[in-house]
């Protein structure tokens, strides 16, 4: 399968016209260093093994050559030698020029950090920031794309689209993830088998070399067990340990969890959803804990040790994954419309599990829900509930409520509320 160009693409055009240098930081092998290159001018392989050695050198002693060549210049895995960020951003200052350098990476650098590592300025005005993700079903050729985000929130009324995902390829799309090279491959067996070795890099690997801290892999493979059983909760740490004890620990700590958690969001593999906090009509106390995500639901399959079959069978657990990866998918699209995606929870039990919020201050509100008309109205019902709080008298009513749902053949708008039905297999940013 051939997937359509990745919407960070033009993202990252942009940034480049308009500042001194761009950081592209995300999970591993989602595609920062192809991505990069496409626009690069030249390219500094920072861990190649043949140079890695007098690339620390130079980073040391004289980083000004390493910065030489080809513009916009790509620092890939900059991290190894966090002296770059400084060093770029005096560059960009001396140069006077934007589209100066790329940086690129799949961890945030470690801290504390030596004097001569040590990150001294924020970079803001030179350095913008540019988070990938694993591919989107759009990205990957898997939806049609006849729905698109950026018209909903300009054309209000009925869509159209039509999805060609049933609930066994559905299935298989959360199992085998958005990764780039797991997305071409032809063999459904090889596709699925690169999230699990993602996850064995990560817990044997990955979490230990983010700060040089040894950890325990079995350890880390409960925690991420934990995770993906309480994902789309606002679990705390107490609460993992909680359900780590409960499924045969009682020898770990909330620091410990809080650590391996910590690191685990440093690498890119854990991204929480924060709370939206609208003006509502009468007082109501908002949960304000972070709602809990992988950023691939792949990576949540893999910890559990499930398949295709496994969540079919288990069409509740299924639904929890889903929300996973329609998360991720409306994360992209939401920043290519430069907004952001947020959870909404109130003491009441009121919910909604995306607010997609554009920096304009529009916004739709969106249930995501695997499928059947039983779901839909369910995702309905409390979608109006929500939109009934909201003052309107203090911020905009909400551009659409939208149902996000995993199967179903046809987006359309229900005409008794006008909330929209749409197949995520038909939308696109």
């Amino acid at each position: 399968m051939e997937y359509r160009k990745r919407i960070a693409d033009q993202l990252l055009a942009d940034k480049l016209e308009a500042m001194g240098a761009v950081l592209i930081e995300g999970p591993k092998y989602c595609g920062k260093t192809t991505l990069a290159v496409q626009q690069a001018g030249s390219v500094l392989y920072l861990s190649d093994p043949d140079t890695l050695t007098q690339n620390l050198q130079l980073a040391r002693t004289n980083i000004t050559r390493l910065l030489t060549g080809g513009t916009p210049r790509l620092i890939d895995e900059w991290q190894l030698a966090p002296q770059f960020w400084d060093a770029v951003r005096n560059e960009v200052d001396r140069r006077g020029e934007d589209g100066q350098f790329m940086l690129t990476g799949s961890a945030v650098p470690p801290s504390p950090m030596t004097e001569a590592e040590a990150i001294h300025h924020t970079g803001t005005g030179r350095i913008s920031r540019l988070k990938l993700r694993t591919m989107t079903l759009w990205e990957s050729g898997d939806s049609s794309g006849e729905v698109s985000l950026a018209r909903l929130f300009k054309e209000r009324g009925p869509v159209d689209g039509e999805s060609p995902i049933d609930l066994e390829r559905l299935a298989f799309l959360t199992c085998r993830g958005g990764w780039p090279k797991a997305v071409l491959k032809k063999n459904e067996r090889a596709s699925l088998m690169q999230a699990g070795e993602y996850y064995e890099s990560v817990v044997n690997s990955d979490i230990s070399r983010v700060d040089d801290i040894d950890r325990d892999p079995e350890l880390a493979k409960r925690i991420m067990r934990s995770y993906a059983r309480l994902q789309g909760s606002q679990a705390t740490a107490g609460t993992i340990l909680a359900d780590i004890k409960t499924n045969g620990d009682s020898k770990m700590s909330d620091s410990t969890v809080y650590s391996y958690i910590t690191a685990l969001k440093r690498i890119f593999v854990i991204e929480d959803s924060l709370a939206w906090n609208p003006n509502l009509r009468s007082r109501t106390a908002i949960r304000t804990s972070d709602t809990r995500y992988f950023i691939d639901p792949s990576i949540a399959v893999a910890a559990l040790g499930l398949g295709p079959e496994d969540l079919i069978d288990d069409l509740q657990t299924f639904g929890l994954f889903f929300e996973t990866l329609a998360v991720r998918d409306l994360r992209v699209y939401a920043e290519a419309l430069g907004g952001n995606v947020y959870h909404y929870r109130d003491k009441n039990g009121l919910e909604c599990d995306a607010v997609i919020h554009l920096k304009n201050g529009s916004y739709g509100l969106v249930e995501v829900k695997l499928g059947g008309d039983a779901l839909i109205e369910e995702g309905a019902t409390s979608l109006k509930k929500l939109a009934d709080k909201i003052d309107t008298g203090k911020m905009k009513a909400p551009s659409f409520l939208m149902v996000l749902t995993g199967v179903g053949q046809y987006a359309y708008q229900r005409h008794e509320d006008g909330v929209l039905v749409v197949p995520i297999g038909s939308l696109k940013d």
